[in-house]
């Protein structure tokens, strides 16, 4: 594995280089790091796969947006082309995470050339919906005022089974305990959600590579409904649309079995 360094729009992005052959770019969501784009497996790597994967501007180890507000998703795109240039890969498949499945959408739009297949887990925008900020702004102001403990208070009770519980307060806690720079994220926790990666449905219609959208239940994971990722695979030419039984842990969340489909996606595009 390689580690490496890209400027970006003044910014020094952080990422990690592993594997030889198909190119996967991988790209995490709000308040996460590179590591959960498929919760640490290694299994593209060893199946086949060149894997990059990096922190986007502001996380994890990556260094903040030159202000505030720079965490758009013409940024956040533009630094996934400053990726790919600097790691020399003209065309890659590309999975992204909530935050990082806009990314790639808005990417794809505006750089068709470039990719050779999408896999869009949990996606979350609607460009039609109504949004509201307030909780987005109290999730800053907590991790401004107080740190890990004072986010994951402003999160509240986490609405899943009590199952889950436990399991979304700890990631909540390893992911927000991994950035060298906290504020940057309370930036990027206002900033993101208020930008928007479409401006309509009828968007999708232009992608023509091959695609597969992961839907997580909505009794795990509510805040990524599965009716949107629904209507994600439905609005794609061709999508695929792609989810675990109903009770079992989130495919998102399972990093082996998340692997598979990438892969599987990456033989098709291949």
């Amino acid at each position: 594995m390689t580690d490496f360094e890209v400027t970006a729009d003044g910014t020094v992005l952080a990422g990690e280089d592993a594997g030889d052959g198909t190119p996967v770019v991988g790209l995490h969501g709000l308040t996460a790091t590179r590591r959960y784009v498929v919760m640490g497996s290694r299994s593209l790597e060893r199946s086949g796969h060149r894997v990059v994967l990096y922190d986007a501007r502001g996380h994890g180890a990556s260094e903040p947006a030159p202000d505030p507000e720079s965490y758009t998703y013409e940024d956040l795109a533009a630094d996934l082309g400053a990726v790919l240039d600097h790691r020399g890969i003209e065309r890659a498949v590309l999975a992204g995470a909530s935050m990082g499945a806009h990314t790639i959408l808005r990417f794809a739009l505006d750089h068709p050339e470039r990719v050779a297949g999408l896999v869009v887990i949990t996606p979350a925008f609607e460009p039609d919906g109504e949004r509201s900020f307030e909780r987005w702004d109290a999730l800053a102001d907590g991790l401004r005022r107080a740190g890990v403990d004072g986010f994951v208070e402003a999160y509240g009770d986490p609405p899943v089974p009590a199952g889950f519980k436990d399991t979304v307060v700890r990631i909540l806690r390893q992911r927000l305990g991994a950035h060298r720079h906290p504020e940057a994220v309370a930036d990027a926790l206002q900033a993101v959600p208020r930008a928007a990666p479409l401006a309509s449905w009828d968007e999708l219609g232009q992608l023509e590579v091959p695609t597969v959208v992961v839907a997580s239940r909505d009794e795990a994971d509510p805040e990524h409904p599965y009716a949107v990722a629904e209507r994600y695979a439905q609005a794609i030419p061709g999508a695929e649309l792609r989810s675990e039984e109903p009770g079992a842990s989130p495919l998102a969340w399972q990093g082996g079995q998340l692997s598979k489909v990438i892969a599987d996606l990456a033989a098709r595009a291949a």
